[in-house]
């Protein structure tokens, strides 16, 4: 369900999420593929994430490989709408779909993927839902900075998706809130 949120987000070509502008604005400025930036920066965080209690695990090898091979699957069949209804309507459906994913995902405690350990090693003191958002922001101004295009959907899933996350995990009543 993440991937299939996330290629939604992609395939909508009107900005992407925080974490894979800042992975995509290393890229371009190392001059290095954006999967070894991916795998590198992943598992800093994910390291990071573990010094303060979020444990990987198997959902966490799930999430990076399994969620990469949805998307590009998706991708290679999926194509941008042409008009800007079509791209932003495609964005919207996006986000309950990238929030279910995540939170059903995090709700298995089986341990969780770079960004969101990054998110949920600052909970507590910082509510995931709002730790989430400032992760994904810092990454979305790192990647600009770094030469990464920054769009309206990246903006919209700095500001929304984390308390997004939060009311579907609540919804499904899950606890997403995992060490």
């Amino acid at each position: 369900m993440l991937g299939v949120g996330v290629a939604m987000l992609l395939t909508a070509d009107l900005g992407s999420d925080g974490y894979s502008t800042f992975v995509n604005g290393i890229a371009l400025t190392l001059d290095l593929p954006f999967w070894i930036v991916n795998l590198v920066v992943g598992a800093v965080l994910v390291v990071l994430a573990a010094f303060r209690g979020v444990r990987p695990g198997v959902g966490t090898i799930a999430q990076v490989v399994g969620v990469g091979v949805v998307i590009s699957v998706l991708l290679a069949w999926w194509s941008t709408p042409d008009g800007l209804v079509g791209r932003s309507v495609l964005l919207v459906v996006a986000f309950p779909v990238l929030a279910a994913g995540i939170a059903a995902y995090l709700g298995s405690n089986t341990g969780a993927g770079p960004a969101e350990a990054a998110g949920l090693a600052w909970d507590p003191p910082v509510p995931f839902k709002w730790s989430y958002s400032l992760v994904q922001g810092g990454g979305a101004l790192g990647g600009y900075l770094l030469g990464a295009t920054v769009g309206v959907g990246t903006i919209a899933v700095v500001l929304a998706l984390g308390p997004l996350v939060d009311l579907a995990s609540r919804a499904m009543r899950l606890d997403v809130h995992q060490t």
